[in-house]
């Protein structure tokens, strides 16, 4: 199964992935997570993602084309994946149809309002990488990752202003998706206000009609 999950930053895209993972086995592939890694390393495309990420701005077609393609000839992609951040653009999913064909594609919706309270509460662990939101999903002890007892930190993109900047740019750069995956007919909506359990659920349903 290969699945694209589509929404704005704190729909719940993340939360998501993890668990369909586990239900079927497949990989997930963050391209949110492979740049952060590229910029903690300092490598030379972590640099130039860095200040872009910083302001909200989404890095270029040319370089995440190039990591998604890396990626996905991977060993772990053979039974399927989860793509999580990416196509952002309707240009990357006219390259995405080039390198393979998706099964289904999944639109978490909800609000600007409360993709923003939910993407200022997040907090992440910088050692294991698990995340949290102070909103619905706290850590036990505030502050500290449940798995391996780090200090967890906010993303630098998680502030009001970075946030309200990455929502504008997903209206603008990634919401003709919806339209663009519809008119293939393999695209379907669940309502991103649900409890997390309610999602998985609709999510799971929607790939299984």
């Amino acid at each position: 199964m290969k699945l694209v999950l589509i929404g704005a930053p704190a729909a719940g895209k993340g939360t998501q992935a993890a668990r369909l993972v586990k239900h079927y086995g497949i990989a997930h592939i963050s391209t949110g997570d492979m740049l952060r890694e590229e910029v903690a390393k300092g490598t030379e495309l972590g640099n130039q993602a860095k200040s872009i990420m910083a302001s909200g701005g989404l890095v270029s077609d040319e370089l995440i084309i190039a990591i998604v393609k890396e990626r996905i000839q991977k060993d772990d992609c053979k039974n399927g994946f989860i793509l999580d951040g990416f196509p952002r653009t309707v240009v990357q999913a006219e390259k995405l149809d080039e390198m393979v064909a998706l099964d289904k594609v999944v639109y978490i919706n909800a609000p600007d309002e409360v993709m923003l309270a939910r993407l200022t509460a997040r907090e992440t662990c910088p050692k294991c990488g698990a995340t949290y939101n102070k909103l619905f999903l706290p850590a036990k002890v505030a502050g500290v990752c449940d798995v391996c007892g780090e200090a967890l930190t906010q993303r630098k993109d998680d502030t009001t202003q970075a946030g309200l900047a990455r929502i504008k740019t997903f209206h603008e750069q990634s919401e003709p998706l919806v339209a663009f995956y519809i008119n293939k007919g393999i695209l379907f909506e669940v309502d991103g206000t649900k409890p997390i359990d309610e999602i998985t659920k609709a999510i799971v349903e929607g790939l299984e009609r």
